[in-house]
């Protein structure tokens, strides 16, 4: 199985000016997506972005060790803004530049160990991570906790202006 993920293209712009924003001491910033979920006609798993929530200043932790760190407070802050209603949740943050980002090996690690645990409370949604860059993303979504994830394949910005990143696996 395959996924696919459709945002108007306001709320990505809004997304990449957050992201962009600097930041005290973290080097990257760090947000969360909402989305509903449909089965497109093409039998791929869809994502519909919803809304957009920064995490905030008090929410991000020291640690030199990596890019940006967030604490649980940011985590209960996201997942309650997808409990009810019942909603995907895609951690986001951006590499910038240009062309397809990858995720880093922090990346990686880090999403195997939080993105099982939002199945706890919301436990019949997919949830992801997608990396943008200034042109392009990348991401990835877990159907279940204890399953590896899939690839996004399609991100879909709708509006002016449109844009699709094909095949960004």
């Amino acid at each position: 199985m395959k996924g696919r993920v459709k945002i108007l293209a306001t709320t990505l712009c809004a997304i990449r000016a957050d992201l962009a924003r600097p930041h005290e001491f973290a080097h990257e910033r760090v947000g969360f997506l909402t989305a509903g979920v449909v089965t497109s006609s093409d039998g791929r798993l869809m994502l519909l972005g919803r809304e957009y929530s920064p995490v905030h200043e008090d929410d991000y932790i020291p640690d030199p060790t990596v890019g940006v760190k967030i604490g649980s407070g940011a985590m209960r802050k996201a997942l309650q803004s997808a409990y009810r209603p019942p909603a995907a949740l895609l951690h986001i943050h951006t590499h910038g530049g240009s062309g397809r980002p990858d995720f880093s090996g922090v990346d990686r690690r880090s999403a195997t160990e939080f993105i099982p645990s939002f199945f706890n409370p919301i436990p019949r949604m997919p949830h992801g991570i997608l990396v943008l860059s200034d042109d392009s993303a990348k991401g990835l979504i877990w159907l279940t906790a204890d399953r590896a994830p899939i690839p996004i394949t399609d991100i879909i910005s709708v509006g002016a202006p449109y844009a699709k990143y094909g095949a960004v696996i």
